[in-house]
């Protein structure tokens, strides 16, 4: 494991490249865009360094669609891990599992491809944003069904005030910034 960075120099780097947008993507949302944070070498780099810092040994990390698969894949490199991503539906030719949740403004699905988990493995679960918690816990689940050990999940932001932490209570839950 690498050094924690100071999480205090981290927001100080991370809280003016995170843009708000408000009404997307529907009215009454505030959408907050990590684009910039993702643009920006050196904040992209203290980022995938801050969510492993305190990462137990994994065997494999799960990036969520679609902003989960830029941490993910850089985290899972840095760890010396593998990579699996958990996609909406329709965009996997072979699908072992499918679960449904509620999102802020609606309801969606993930689903696993077939034969990319193994029983047995350990697995970090990385998406951008934690918001209402339902995303994570649809990936937690898909994972523990295909017999692997959720770690615990790491995300860049937590958006406090939908309380998503408490969907997933008596989970490891490690948020790089809370607004």
């Amino acid at each position: 494991m690498r050094p924690s960075p100071d999480m205090d120099d981290l927001a100080t780097l991370l809280l003016p490249l995170v843009r708000e947008v408000p009404d997307f993507p529907q009215p009454g949302v505030l959408f907050q865009d990590l684009a910039p944070v993702f643009a920006d070498a050196t904040a992209f780099r203290a980022v995938v360094d801050a969510l492993i810092a305190s990462t137990p040994k994994v065997d494999v990390v799960v990036g969520v669609e679609a902003r989960g698969f830029l941490l993910g894949a850089a985290a899972a490199y840095a760890l010396g891990a593998g990579v699996v991503g958990v996609r909406k539906p329709g965009k996997l030719p072979v699908v072992c599992d499918r679960e449904g949740y509620a999102l802020e403004y609606g309801v969606a699905s993930l689903e696993l491809a077939h034969g990319v988990l193994r029983p047995a493995q350990r697995a970090l679960v990385v998406d951008d944003v934690l918001a209402t918690g339902g995303t994570a816990a649809a990936t937690c689940a898909l994972v523990e069904r295909a017999g692997v050990m959720v770690s615990g999940i790491a995300v860049l932001l937590e958006i406090g005030s939908l309380r998503g932490r408490d969907r997933l209570a008596g989970r490891v839950v490690h948020a790089l910034l809370t607004l």
